[in-house]
């Protein structure tokens, strides 16, 4: 649970767990692993409906949240995509909206915060690059200014929804430092080519730009509050993935329970050996502490605290380091069966491997808080 426990957070999350208990159902999710395919636009349509992309944007944007703290909100709901390892472009489309809305400087983008929220269209962040590692300040895409506005030339890739996104939020150089643009993926010079993901639904793509040339009014921001934005961006993001992970996390932990009192060996439960109830006591602490860290980081990015940065790196670090232990634990619980194609253990393990590794390893985040710390 976040720290929210207000009635209108609970009412919230009860109605974003209902919605998706009926509409993407594990079975929908491998259904849609043998489709090839991601979501449907139909079904994003309704999650921001209920309110998913109008959280964190003030009300005189359009948007706004029942409880007023809207990435707590926000947060519970990519707890509840996760305990049902469902699709969809929640944490990019909010991330854009994250640098929208706080880009008080610079061209309006009113018009393209209503498109996202109201499921018109689908946003993306592009900002990693290949063969480069996590670093989402330093951009090696280049934007070369002209009298009419930016030509961008480059290549981004692990773009999460990519094949699906209609705009494209590109990080890049100019020659006076990084700025963001917002780039329609049918603008000339963009190509984009779908990628290979260790997750059965999630898509991502590799991005190119070749001489696409692009208006003043698509900056976001200006080159003085980029790396503004950007650090805001860094926090929503990973703060997303790793609320996304704890959900997940809680799934697989409770129904390993249920098997290890469901199976018997030498006419016992799995769950009255000592050596196991031993193994389940240590994931359960794990599993807990992983909670901790998301509650304290979530909070501070809610009220923007000075040491947001540092909390949700704490969390990604943390998280991602047992959330794999975890679920490995899991599978070695139920035996061969865990490693079975029909068991679903697998599409859990595969969402939290890909988020273990994307928006910075265990190991860059350690590195921040050492930078932090000035260790």
């Amino acid at each position: 649970m976040t720290v929210d426990t207000s009635s209108e957070h609970k009412l919230f999350r009860a109605t974003t767990k209902s919605f998706l208990s009926k509409e993407t159902p594990i079975s929908r999710v491998r259904a849609l692993a043998d489709e090839d395919s991601s979501f449907e636009r139909s079904w994003w349509t309704k999650g921001a409906e209920l309110g998913w992309t109008a959280l964190q944007v003030p009300e005189d944007l359009g948007g706004g949240s029942v409880t007023g703290n809207g990435i707590l909100d926000l947060v519970a709901v990519a707890e509840e995509l996760g305990r049902g390892v469902a699709p969809g472009p929640l944490h990019p489309v909010n991330v854009v909206l994250a640098a929208l809305v706080d880009a008080r400087t610079g061209p309006d983008h009113t018009k393209e915060i209503e498109e996202l929220i109201s499921g018109e269209k689908i946003a993306t962040w592009a900002v990693y690059e290949p063969g480069n590692a996590w670093a989402p300040h330093a951009p090696t895409v280049t934007a070369s200014a002209t009298a009419e506005g930016y030509v961008l030339n480059g290549v981004k890739d692990r773009v999460e929804a990519g094949p699906q996104a209609d705009t494209f939020l590109v990080t890049a150089l100019t020659d006076a430092g990084p700025l963001q643009f917002l780039v329609d993926a049918d603008v000339p010079g963009v190509s984009v080519t779908r990628s290979r993901s260790i997750d059965l639904v999630k898509q991502y793509a590799s991005v190119e730009f070749d001489n696409a040339e692009v208006g003043i009014d698509t900056a976001v921001g200006d080159i003085e509050t980029t790396l503004t934005l950007i650090h805001r961006q860094i926090q929503v993001a990973n703060l997303l993935q790793v609320a996304e992970t704890v959900g997940l996390l809680d799934t697989v932990f409770d129904f390993t329970v249920q098997w290890a009192f469901d199976r018997y060996s030498f006419g016992r439960p799995l769950a009255s050996y000592q050596a196991l109830k031993h193994r389940f006591a240590d994931m359960k602490m794990w599993l807990e502490a992983c909670h901790a860290t998301v509650d304290g980081a979530a909070e501070a990015v809610q009220n923007r605290a000075d040491d947001a940065g540092y909390l949700v790196s704490v969390a990604k670090s943390y998280v991602g380091w047992r959330s794999a232990q975890i679920i490995q634990d899991c599978v070695q619980m139920h035996g061969g069966i865990g490693i079975t194609w029909e068991h679903d253990l697998h599409l859990f393990l595969r969402r939290a491997l890909l988020n273990r590794e994307l928006l910075g390893t265990p190991e860059d985040h350690r590195r921040s808080i050492a930078d932090y710390l000035e260790l």
